[in-house]
């Protein structure tokens, strides 16, 4: 299939990733009714529907192929735009905003560790965006072509990216000393855990159920939950005695030093090996994303397991 419009493959983008054709339209400063013409054009040219016109709006299997194509286009462009003003620095710099090079990230990793890895992409002014999931479903937006790279806890590569192991997080419970010595003096335990409630980033999460039916050797258990979703406000949340919270030890130990939280499940502790996928390609751009990640992962996080090894599917 040949030259297929760029102009038009951006916008079945902004619908696709704003989730409509008015916030569409106004992204790419053009009205409504030219957002829906490139759409039907390209449709056309493709001889498929691309997106489902439903409430939400989603892509059609064709729809997130041409996504993800496009996808590739920004980031070819990305590399070129870096390689031109390597070369000349001090002409003026193109900054995209709209075509943002789009990776998904779990929201424990952001507050731990992420941000130091990427500090030095976004200096340099790229139109990166961080979509946040539970890090059990991020792979999902690297499979639709929404995100270039993603951290999953799954160690299998799709088709065509590659996968290069992390590390591990190790999460414990906590909560406040008051909170504590009231509900669980001698810590959490099969009499008690029932009646506590545990903060929870949103329904996806099910870490404190995992870690509590481990705790109790139990197969599954149902919890009372609050739902929090921002990992340092959680935390926080479980020093002001929401809670209880199983959280990375990360995020805990400054509030462990100095006594606003305690463990209260101390034999237990639940690791979350740590994946990096992204597409496999040559991309300067990718690479210098890739060696960041794993660089920084490697000073935070524990060691990744002898079974942790980086491999591709193609």
């Amino acid at each position: 299939m040949n030259n297929l419009d760029p102009i038009a493959l951006e916008c079945l983008a902004a619908v696709i990733e704003e989730g409509g054709f008015e916030k569409a339209a106004t992204r790419l400063n053009v009205t409504q009714s030219a957002v829906s013409q490139r759409l039907r054009a390209l449709e056309a040219q493709v001889g498929s529907v691309l997106v489902v016109r439903s409430r939400p709006l989603r892509p059609t299997a064709a729809g997130q192929l041409l996504l993800k194509h496009t996808q590739q286009l920004r980031l070819l462009r990305t590399d070129l735009e870096q390689e031109l003003y390597s070369l000349m620095p001090h002409s003026a710099r193109r900054t995209a905003h709209d075509e943002a090079i789009s990776i998904a990230v779990n929201a424990d990793s952001i507050a731990t560790w992420a941000i130091d890895a990427l500090q030095d992409i976004a200096l340099q002014q790229l139109p990166l965006e961080i979509i946040t999931d539970d890090q059990d479903h991020t792979l999902e937006l690297l499979r639709t072509g929404e995100v270039l790279g993603c951290v999953t806890t799954m160690p299998q590569a799709l088709r065509g990216c590659r996968v290069a192991a992390l590390g591990a997080m190790h999460y414990m419970a906590v909560a406040a000393p008051g909170f504590a010595q009231q509900h669980v003096p001698s810590g959490l335990n099969r009499s008690n855990f029932k009646n506590l409630p545990f903060l929870s980033y949103n329904r996806k999460d099910d870490m404190q159920r995992v870690f509590v039916a481990r705790a109790m050797g139990l197969k599954t258990v149902g919890l009372h939950q609050l739902f929090v979703p921002n990992s340092e406000a959680q935390v926080r949340a479980v020093a002001a005695g929401w809670g209880i919270g199983v959280v990375p030890e990360l995020l805990a130990r400054p509030f462990l030093a100095d006594g606003r939280l305690v463990n209260v499940a101390e034999s237990q502790v639940l690791r979350v090996d740590l994946y990096w996928h992204c597409w496999n390609l040559q991309s300067a751009l990718l690479s210098q994303l890739t060696d960041a990640m794993l660089r920084t992962a490697k000073a935070s996080l524990a060691p990744a397991t002898p079974a942790a090894r980086a491999t591709a599917s193609t």
